[in-house]
């Protein structure tokens, strides 16, 4: 793979503010107002706060892998670039295949959650019913907007990254600014008695929880993908990093403690949009609606994030004859994957058609690939600590090696949750159909890509 920053062809536009903002608005996106209820009812607010921690450590940990590798060989393509150098051919195609899945289950997820707030802004939304699936029912006007958005948001991203960066600092600082009066306004007019029981089902509570946080962390890993377009020293993109996973693990703590502390079991189980209901209780209706306009800015960040992240991924795979190098074309004028990132909208627009069920689905079976991909990359950094000890690395991951295996045993541990067995296994056929699907598509376009064969840049 070429890996001549002197000769990429995208241009290096990202700032520090800009970083930090793809990466935390990756990883808050929308699941903070819709999920929060499920992660306080399946463990307690104490239980999902742990899961949070433990999941969003093992996160950081696996962060601090990416940092030093991200710093070493700063190339688009993240993963990508890690495990083919350490790891080869096949163990890379198996790495990045796996973490794109886990980028485009949060971009179909924002597919789906975007409709879903907007029935809730916008009543009577629900027309021209279709479907029934998991009792939900589906409805053209529904699945419609969904498809617009995965219209806007692939063009947005065609246009080039700078715009994408302007959009995702300034909506990230309006979702700050909404989540302090939130914090501010929990603590203020909550109770703590409303924090009861603390616990629910023990351990598995918390295992049902902490299968879900890989995907709620997916995102951090943007900045690696997009480090030829980081206009910062080497070094800096390793901290930034490290820092927007602090910032999420903060984030999602603060929120489950800030709806357990507003409302009690009964109005959990009650209620649907949780944390903007939360809200509502705190500051009225308006409370509640200027909570899920904040919602609906999640979805645009982590939405922008993620299609940057999926398409540079692709981009790599492509350059490499993994993929058909047709999705390694960039856009003559805004410098992007301008292919990588068609295909994404392409596949986005599938997602409304299941409906709300599909959120879910996307969250578990996302997350799989993401462990996967995460497992390769701890085991990239121990290669090549090992293989290439002389490689320039500006940032050095903390504990040295022995963080790699560390980031390798939790990767492998949060896998087994996914696994029958376990009490948060992926159910069939829903989950594991997306697996299965993943892996079918994979094979296509690698066969694809094997019928018109480029050759491979030096």
């Amino acid at each position: 793979m070429n890996q001549d920053n002197s000769t990429s062809s995208f241009l290096r536009v990202l700032s520090r503010k800009d970083v930090v903002a793809l990466a935390f608005g990756a990883m808050i996106g929308w699941s903070w107002v819709v999920l929060t209820g499920t992660w306080i009812t399946s463990a307690g607010v104490a239980g999902a706060i742990i899961a949070f921690l433990v999941g969003g450590g093992a996160i950081a940990i696996v962060g601090l892998t990416y940092a030093e590798l991200a710093s070493a060989l700063p190339f688009a393509g993240g993963e990508h670039v890690y495990s083919e150098r350490a790891l080869g051919y096949r163990a890379s195609f198996i790495c990045t295949w796996a973490i794109i899945l886990g980028y485009m289950s949060v971009i179909a997820f924002e597919a789906v959650a975007l409709p879903t707030v907007m029935s809730s802004l916008v009543p009577g939304l629900d027309i021209g019913y279709l479907w029934t699936i998991a009792g939900w029912e589906v409805h053209a006007t529904w699945v419609g907007v969904g498809i617009l958005g995965a219209v806007v948001m692939t063009t947005l991203n065609v246009l080039g990254v700078k715009m994408v960066a302007i959009v995702q600092t300034t909506v990230v600082m309006l979702i700050l600014v909404v989540g302090f009066f939130f914090f501010t306004g929990s603590t203020l007019s909550g109770n703590t008695s409303n924090l009861d029981p603390l616990f629910i089902d023990g351990l598995n509570g918390i295992a049902i929880v902490l299968v879900m946080v890989p995907f709620m962390f997916v995102g951090f890993d943007i900045i690696p993908q997009a480090a030829e377009e980081i206009d910062l020293p080497f070094r800096d993109i390793g901290t930034a990093l490290i820092l927007s996973v602090v910032m999420a693990i903060a984030w999602y703590a603060l929120v489950i403690l800030g709806v357990g502390m507003v409302m009690n079991g009964e109005q959990l189980a009650g209620a649907d949009l949780v944390t903007a209901e939360a809200n509502a209780i705190i500051y009225g209706d308006l409370g509640g609606t200027i909570l899920l306009l904040t919602g609906l800015a999640g979805i645009i960040t982590s939405w922008n994030a993620l299609i940057v992240g999926a398409s540079r991924a692709i981009y790599a795979m492509a350059k490499d004859g993994m993929l058909p190098h047709f999705l390694g074309e960039i856009h003559p004028r805004y410098h992007t994957p301008r292919n990588a990132i068609l295909l994404i909208g392409l596949l986005s627009v599938i997602s409304p058609f299941f409906g709300r069920p599909a959120l879910v689905w996307l969250v578990n079976a996302g997350g799989l690939g993401i462990v996967v991909a995460y497992a390769f990359v701890a085991l990239s950094f121990i290669a090549l600590r090992k293989n290439e000890p002389e490689l320039a690395r500006p940032y050095t991951a903390p504990g040295g090696i022995a963080t790699g295996y560390l980031a390798l045993v939790l990767s492998i541990g949060i896998g087994t949750l996914y696994f029958p067995g376990s009490p948060s296994a992926l159910v069939w056929p829903h989950e594991w159909g997306i697996i299965f699907f993943w892996i079918i598509l994979g094979a296509l376009l690698f066969g694809l890509s094997r019928l018109n064969p480029q050759p491979q840049e030096a």
